[in-house]
């Protein structure tokens, strides 16, 4: 019943490295400080789709940052859940590369940036949480042609899995089929059209995710 049937939940800047990235940037106007909760954004159903996907980059971009996070999928219904129950309400976990158009803005990024169609895969497979040793130290690593391009620990996350779950749920209610993703490193590397990306970890249960980008199709094309 949770196959992708719930709302996707993206978080920003849990990583340390890309908070630290930010600077003084972080302390100005309108923020004044940095985020002392979770920031989220919505991967709205457009988006989702799965491993082996091919997904259209917008001509005017011209490429995709590949965004590799672990997604933290929900089995039951989650509401002020503490640390030490949170891993009692997930279903499993899974990989999601997280497409996004290049963009600057780092705690409301715009819709257009990343809600493109077919942007969030997942797969190739959920796997139940007494299969993955230690999420919090997995690493994930991301490919393009062939050629490991990134490489990434969890443990370099400011928030555990079981840490973003109690403070997500201290706002809001999660239910059966939502998935949270747990954080995208900094330095997600890009790619464009006409090559392949794919997302692998430490976990070999969790499998390879794959997928492809290709041009989007001008109105034209579209109407041929």
């Amino acid at each position: 019943p949770w196959r992708l049937s719930g709302v996707v939940y993206g978080t920003l800047l849990n990583d340390r490295a890309a908070l630290a990235a930010i600077g003084d940037a972080a302390n100005q106007p309108p923020y004044k400080a940095a985020p002392k909760a979770p920031v989220l954004y919505v991967k709205p159903r457009n988006t989702l789709s799965n491993s082996g996907a091919t997904v259209e980059v917008p001509a005017d971009a011209g490429e995709f940052e590949i965004g590799a996070s672990l997604g933290l999928v929900f089995g039951r219904t989650a509401c002020r859940v503490s640390v030490a129950d949170a891993f009692a309400h997930l279903a499993g976990f899974t990989l999601v590369a997280d497409l996004s158009v290049p963009h600057d803005s780092f705690y409301r990024p715009s819709v257009r940036f990343k809600a493109r169609d077919g942007s969030c895969v997942f797969g190739p497979r959920v796997v139940a949480c007494n299969q993955i040793v230690s999420p919090d130290t997995l690493t994930l690593r991301v490919s393009v042609d062939g050629q490991v391009v990134h490489s990434a620990s969890n443990a370099g996350m400011q928030r555990s899995v079981a840490r973003l779950i109690a403070e997500v749920t201290d706002f809001m209610t999660l239910r059966a089929g939502d998935v949270l993703l747990l954080g995208v490193s900094a330095g997600a590397p890009r790619a464009r059209a006409g090559q392949r990306f794919a997302i692998e970890s430490d976990a070999s249960e969790l499998g390879r995710l794959e997928g492809s980008i290709v041009q989007e199709a001008t109105t034209q094309e579209q109407a041929a």
